[in-house]
Parts: C-alpha cells; sequence; structure tokens
C-alpha cells in the first residue's frame, strides 16, 4: 500500500498538471483571465486533504479485499482515484469560493478570500464601477469554473476504468454534488428562518445542515467514490458509509467549534467568525436548550451581528461553555467516532487500509484548524 503521504504528493501533482493545463486554455483566449488561473492555483495549493485523502484510501480498502487485479487494471484504478481525489479537492474549492462569498467572510486559510482578492484588483486598478459588485460577480464565475473543472478531472480518470465501476463512481459524484448544494441552502435558510421555528425543531434543523452540507460530502461521498473506482460491491461501499457518515458528523462539529473557539493564528480565520455569521449549529441549539429566557434572548439578539466586538464574542463564548453546550457537543463529537470506530471494525475491508482510516478518523475529529 502506498503511504498516505506519497498519495497526497500524487493528488498534488495531477492537480498541478491540470492547473496548468487549464492556465495556458485562459492565456490562449486573453491575457486577462491570467489572474483565475493564478488564484485557482494558489488556492489549490494549500489544504489538509482530507478528502483526497479520503477517497484514496476508500479505494485501498476495497481494492484489498476484492481479490488480484491486472498491472493494467491496478494502474488504470490508481490513475482514476488520483484523479477523483483531485476533483474533490477541486470541487471543494469551488463551494469554498462561493461559501464565503455567501458569508460574506473575508478571508480563507490566512489569505484574503477570492472575492475581496478581486475586489481589491478592481479598487487598486481604479477601474469604472463598483469593486465590490466586481468581487462579488468575480467569485461567482470562478467558482462556476472551478466546478466545471472538477467534472472535467473526474471524467478524465473515470475514462479507462469498466462501466460499471465508473457510472458508480459518477453516480456518486453527481449525488454528493446536489447534497452539498441543498446543504448549503439549508444553512443559509436555517440563518434566517429561525425565528419561524419550533425552539424544540431546531436542534433536529441544525443536524440536517451539519449531514447535508459537510458530513456525506466531506467524508462520506469521498470513501464511496474512491471504493466504487476500485469496483466494491453493495456491501463493500456500505460499510465505508458505515464509518464515513457518523465520522463526517464528528469532522463538523469539531469545525463549528473552532468556528467560535480556534486560534486565528492557526485557523485562518477570525476569532468567533461563527458567532458574526450567525451560524445556528448544533452548538447554538443546544446552548438555546440550556440558557435561561433572558440568557437565550441576549444570545439571539447578538448572534449574526458582523459588528460583534471582542468583548461580546467572548461574552458569547463563555455563555455557551458555561451552560454546556460545549461539553455536550465534545460527548457527540465522541460519540460518532466512536460509532465510525466500530463500523471500521466490522467492516470485511483491506486490514492496512482500515489502521490508515482509523488514523484518519483520529487527525479530523481532534484537528485544530
Amino acid at each position: 500500500m502506498v503511504p498516505a503521504p506519497r498519495l497526497v504528493d500524487l493528488v498534488n501533482e495531477r492537480l498541478e498538471d491540470f492547473l496548468s493545463g487549464r492556465a495556458s486554455i485562459l492565456r490562449s483566449i486573453a491575457p486577462d483571465l491570467d489572474p483565475l488561473s493564478e488564484f485557482s492555483k494558489r488556492f489549490l495549493s494549500g489544504g489538509k486533504r482530507f478528502r483526497a485523502q479520503f477517497c484514496l484510501r476508500g479505494w485501498e480498502a476495497v481494492r484489498g479485499s476484492s481479490g488480484d487485479q491486472s498491472d493494467d487494471a491496478s494502474t488504470a484504478e490508481r490513475a482514476a482515484a488520483v484523479s477523483a481525489s483531485a476533483a474533490l479537492e477541486v470541487f471543494h474549492a469551488a463551494a469554498l469560493v462561493h461559501d464565503d462569498l455567501i458569508d460574506n467572510s473575508d478571508t480563507r486559510r490566512g489569505a484574503p478570500s477570492a472575492h475581496r482578492v478581486f475586489e481589491s484588483r478592481h479598487a487598486d486598478s481604479a477601474w469604472a464601477g463598483s469593486a465590490p459588485d466586481y468581487g462579488r460577480a468575480t467569485a461567482v464565475l470562478l467558482g462556476d469554473l472551478l466546478l466545471g473543472w472538477s467534472d472535467e478531472l473526474l471524467d478524465d480518470g473515470l475514462a479507462a476504468l469498466p462501466t460499471q465501476a465508473a457510472r458508480a463512481a459518477r453516480l456518486e459524484f453527481n449525488r454528493m454534488r446536489t447534497e452539498v448544494t441543498v446543504g448549503q441552502y439549508l444553512d443559509i435558510l436555517e440563518e434566517r428562518a429561525w425565528v419561524a421555528m419550533p425552539d424544540d425543531a431546531q436542534r433536529e434543523r441544525a443536524e440536517r445542515v451539519v449531514v447535508f452540507k459537510s458530513a456525506k460530502y466531506s467524508i462520506e461521498a469521498p470513501l464511496v467514490i474512491g471504493g466504487a473506482i476500485a469496483g466494491g460491491s453493495p456491501a463493500e461501499l456500505d460499510a465505508l458509509r458505515a464509518f464515513g457518515l457518523p465520522l463526517g458528523i464528528a469532522f463538523q462539529l469539531r469545525d463549528d467549534l473552532l468556528g467560535v473557539y480556534g486560534d486565528p493564528s492557526v485557523t485562518g480565520k477570525p476569532a468567533g467568525d461563527d458567532l458574526r455569521e450567525g451560524k445556528r449549529t448544533v452548538l447554538v441549539a443546544i446552548a438555546r436548550e440550556r440558557l435561561s429566557s433572558p440568557e437565550r434572548q441576549l444570545l439571539d439578539d447578538l448572534l449574526g451581528d458582523p459588528d460583534l466586538d471582542e468583548e461580546q464574542v467572548r461574552s458569547l463564548q463563555q455563555a455557551l461553555r458555561d451552560c454546556g453546550a460545549v461539553d455536550e457537543v465534545e460527548r457527540i463529537i465522541a460519540m460518532r467516532t466512536e460509532e465510525a470506530n466500530r463500523a471500521l471494525e466490522a467492516a470485511k475491508l483491506d486490514r492496512d487500509a482500515s489502521i490508515a482510516l482509523a488514523d484518519l478518523a483520529g487527525a479530523v475529529t481532534r484537528r485544530v484548524s
């Protein structure tokens, strides 16, 4: 089995080659498109590559338990798995560009978000019209461009696979794309519609956002796409789902905690950013169940105010901690991680790949950024 660092290297190489090729196409149209190529290359040079790693380990988990294959088949499968992993990273980049635009976020990974980069380019160049409007419009188009490129990468890798495996992987990718898009809609819906929803329904609605906006597309879908590329049986793919979904939930709940308590120097986002954006997370839903009426009213009044100062952020952080909501989310993370590990232990998958997946489970649930 190829060590994890080498797997990531293969994905990085695939991304670099692909983006260089697309940059040449854009340059042949007009040099004015160079900034799109440059931003895409820079943006995709970072990140933890979790989705790529889960896709590749999903492929290995099935391939190792499905019998011998010819060298040609192994080579085609590996190339498909690497291309699919790279496609997931490009899809993730597209989602982040659009997500930052929707949330009006100024930064991503410690650098200006896409719409802010192009807004600044407009302002610095003294062009006509509104710099913010230009930045937003460019980010919409850049996200769409990246989304299209993710399809190209995936199809290029699947082309050499047997039809059944290629179709299964493509269907899973399509399903993931639908789920994360509507999950994003459910997220922005909850930020606005919560006032009209019963208090006792808000936790369930927040959990629904966790599943469809993040858990499935961050971990479950990459695993199953990798397993499908290996020609996985329904039982094998179900085993990957049984591991991936609870782990994906734990992954997003950790992200929710980092959105409130993460160190800006590590996360690359301002402290308490989710509080200013008004994210109606499971953490917030649990806090609303536990706070007194006056405390809950204060939380509702402050949450979503983009002008929260540091003292107000600290006050909200303390309130969420004091009512036990943070401890409860930590308990759920531990419970979901244990559920995922039990499913992995029960699965009839490649032993070495399963060990690597267990290590990844620890990495995504204990991370600090």
